[in-house]
């Protein structure tokens, strides 16, 4: 029998195929997109693995004008509900484009849908950061494997939900449904995070009785935990004992000695890498910096441009930082310059510490010409530098103004912008607008106070003459929205204040926060330097008659 001879129509339909296939290959996906329009009108319909392969290119690419396009030719191809696989390349390419509504309609549409299906979409809601839409479809999945638990650990732990990210974990080996490396990848993100040393142990434990320690991404996370802790010698430990070390595994290192102030270690070991990147010069370069050593950061970014490695967007904010602290104007100018000669486009971390440095430097007026000659300044970072700036050097009816501008303008400040207003409006006086931008915090731009802020209202109402206004203007608030701030009121009291004060602060203490130990410590002692004796040991009577729990770091004999 003659073997078969495939007709010609056959031989043209593989042809378009591969020349399709090479097209899309080697960089050319817009033109290999753009024939399948040629296709339908010639009745020619691709197989689904190769439009599957189209869709992929469109993914890695992120292309989202030709992903739309094929969409448009399964459509038109008698594909208006496309197989389970297309169906999933089509969901993935609309995530991996930024659109999830598009990509959650592939999916509702879907006849046939496997566990990958599910898995893909959940994937793609926690790429986009948008947790609730991953948590509402993982507990409407019909089954979910190890893959579905790691990728919630992830969500969680990425979203700084930490104790949720432990949970799902936790849930996830007590299910006994199978666990990969990526598992104790995930959980590995929350002990860097959290900084736990002995979560970490445990994790390293688990890892070493599974055999995953040879994972270079599971070792090098678990040494980035110990680094994180401060623990270096386990860190290094168990780097030595690492059978394969990536650049990331040595970075990872070199950045746990640069972060524990101890740069020797650091340069020895960057000095023994096989091979570096750009991220690993970065490292050292900012260890210098961060540690005080700016001439030796410049001297490191000066290695690097003579190695001829691309310097990145943190490369340039840490030897401007580096600048900055060495008051060195020459040495900014100079990184500036190299900047605009090769083009570069900043991003607002680069800008804000370009306007950093100038304005240590000295030089505040060409610090506000860099800043006012941004044109997008949506960020708050960028707004921060320059408040700072005016701030440190005293403008701080200025640095109020551009506050207010930049609250004007629909940016959003948070912990760092308080902190800034609050230390000028305490350095130049400024009691009353301080304590109102204190108390709009919360209020007006959901910022919880911390330990800080607290400490600059301390100093701001601790302004001479200040206190007795600032007591009033306490009284008058809502006590719910001001019992912080009472609370950091008695260590003002006990600075600044005088006795009918520290006794005014002392009864409304109690008042608002009868449960309180310190409250009534605060009242005790002011009755005691009164040399009140009976009322002082009142106090003390009404503790255990009103069952306050006793704070043993507390004594009411203070």
């Amino acid at each position: 029998m003659p073997p078969h001879k495939p007709n010609k129509s056959n031989l043209t339909h593989l042809c378009i195929v591969k020349s399709l296939l090479n097209a899309s290959s080697r960089g050319h996906l817009s033109q290999a997109v753009s024939s399948l329009d040629l296709l339908h009108q010639k009745g020619i319909r691709l197989p689904s693995h190769i439009l599957a392969t189209l869709l992929r290119h469109c993914s890695d690419t992120r292309s989202y004008r030709d992903g739309k396009l094929v969409h448009l030719h399964l459509k038109l191809t008698g594909f208006k509900r496309p197989t389970t696989l297309l169906a999933n390349h089509l969901i993935c390419m609309y995530f991996r484009c930024g659109d999830y509504v598009n990509a959650r309609k592939v999916f509702d549409k879907m006849g046939v849908r496997n566990l990958y299906s599910w898995n893909n979409m959940l994937s793609g809601y926690v790429k986009l950061g948008m947790i609730k839409q991953a948590r509402s479809l993982f507990y409407r999945m019909p089954e979910r494997d190890y893959v579905s638990w790691n990728t919630m650990v992830v969500c969680y732990a990425h979203s700084g939900m930490l104790g949720e990210a432990l949970r799902y974990y936790v849930e996830l080996r007590r299910l006994s449904i199978g666990y990969n490396e990526f598992t104790f990848a995930s959980v590995l993100i929350v002990c860097v995070k959290l900084r736990e040393f002995d979560l970490s142990r445990q994790i390293h434990a688990q890892v070493l009785v599974v055999g995953f320690l040879s994972n270079v991404v599971v070792s090098s996370s678990i040494v980035d935990g110990y680094a994180k802790c401060g623990k270096m010698e386990d860190a290094r430990r168990l780097f030595d004992e690492m059978s394969v070390r990536d650049i990331p595994a040595w970075t990872t290192l070199v950045s746990g000695y640069a972060s524990s102030g101890d740069m020797e270690s650091a340069n020895q070991l960057f000095n023994q890498m096989p091979q570096k990147n750009s991220y690993s010069w970065t490292c050292l370069v900012s260890g210098y910096a961060r540690n005080g050593m700016g001439h030796e950061a410049l001297g490191v970014f000066r290695k690097m441009i003579k190695h001829q490695v691309r310097p990145d967007q943190f490369t340039f904010s840490s030897c401007l930082f580096a600048c900055g602290n060495i008051v060195s104007l020459k040495h900014g100018k100079e990184i500036h310059a190299f900047l605009v000669r090769n083009n570069f486009r900043p991003n607002t971390m680069v800008v804000s510490a370009i306007v950093d440095m100038y304005s240590k430097c000295g030089s505040m007026e060409t610090a506000k010409r860099v800043f006012d000659f941004i044109g997008n300044k949506q960020d708050v970072v960028l707004w921060n530098a320059m408040i700072s700036a005016l701030a440190h050097f005293g403008y701080s009816v200025e640095a109020i103004r551009l506050l207010n501008d930049m609250l004007r303008s629909g940016v959003k400040p948070n912990r760092v912008t308080f902190l800034v207003i609050l230390n000028a409006c305490s350095h130049s006086g400024l009691v009353q607008e301080g304590f109102q931008f204190f108390m709009s915090m919360t209020s007006e731009h959901g910022v919880v106070p911390d330990q800080e802020h607290y400490a600059c209202l301390i100093d701001l109402l601790g302004q001479p003459r200040c206190l007795n206004e600032s007591v009033k203007d306490l009284q008058m608030m809502d006590c719910k929205r001001g019992d912080h701030v009472w609370n950091s009121l008695p260590g003002v009291c006990r600075v600044y204040g005088n006795l009918e004060h520290r006794r005014e602060v002392g009864d409304f203490y109690v008042k608002l926060q009868p449960q309180s130990p310190a409250a009534y410590v605060l009242l005790s002692s002011i009755y005691a330097t009164l040399l009140k004796w009976g009322l002082s040991d009142k106090v003390r009577q009404t503790i255990d008659e009103r069952h306050v729990r006793k704070d043993p770091a507390i004594s009411l004999r203070n």
